[in-house]
């Protein structure tokens, strides 16, 4: 068993704590939320890995998204907000969060998962992020996790408040595609990949016949919504170039 010294993982969770300027009052929490499920061959006298915290913490979040952009947006309507929050809480901006706060560097993990670059996998980051929430959330309760969370979610607003992001890429796609082309997108899946409890997806979106973009995710409809993302991104490209010329 390549296990590493019983203190590694202890000294880890108290010099992270340092950094966020955060003291658990329960220690173990703050162990098992920095604890990725593949450091059990290293750590093998640690109980329990981080995901059930990370149930929690998704929960928790989507809550103080919520509240936050309830009281922020008074005028907005369901629909809006929904989106809004969706945008708050996916797993790329969730991963931002993580980096600001350097958590990738803290995690306990496998070494294989970390040579295949764990570390910096906004899966990884995301989930850690959400299991720290739910953590603190456990340790200090809401106020604690808000008053956490809202320094990231302030600077957000200057994206949020953009009409295109109370809508999603498959929805601007749409309307753009029956506007100019007079057509509705379709979606391809064209490959998935890795094990059935991590699977990766492609999908490719395509109007008329033409691929108009591709997109990689844990789900269709994520892997969809990125296809879509990547379709608007050509075409504003495309219409860039058009302009300058």
């Amino acid at each position: 068993m390549d296990s590493k010294p019983r203190d590694v993982p202890f000294e880890v969770a108290r010099v992270f704590q340092q950094r966020l300027g955060i003291q658990f009052h329960d220690q173990s929490l703050a162990l098992r939320a920095l604890t990725h499920r593949s450091s059990v061959n290293e750590y093998p006298f640690l109980i329990g890995d981080n995901e059930r915290l990370e149930f929690l913490g998704d929960a928790v979040i989507g809550l103080i998204a919520a509240e936050f952009l309830y009281q922020r947006f008074p005028e907005k309507r369901e629909g809006e907000l929904t989106a809004m929050r969706a945008y708050l809480v996916r797993k790329e901006t969730l991963a931002r969060y993580a980096r600001e706060i350097d958590l990738g560097n803290f995690i306990l993990m496998g070494r294989g998962e970390e040579e295949s670059g764990g570390r910096e996998r906004d899966s990884v980051l995301s989930s850690a992020l959400e299991a720290l929430v739910g953590a603190l959330y456990l340790d200090k309760g809401l106020d604690a996790v808000a008053d956490f969370l809202l320094p990231f979610f302030r600077p957000e607003m200057v994206r949020l408040q953009t009409d295109q992001l109370t809508k999603d890429a498959k929805s601007r796609l749409q309307e753009w595609s029956q506007a100019k082309l007079k057509m509705t997108p379709s979606y391809v899946t064209v490959a998935a990949t890795g094990p059935d409890h991590d699977r990766e997806f492609t999908v490719e979106v395509r109007i008329g016949g033409e691929t108009y973009g591709v997109g990689v995710g844990k789900s269709k409809q994520q892997a969809a919504q990125a296809a879509a993302q990547d379709a608007l991104a050509q075409l504003t490209a495309q219409h860039s170039s058009q302009k300058s010329h």
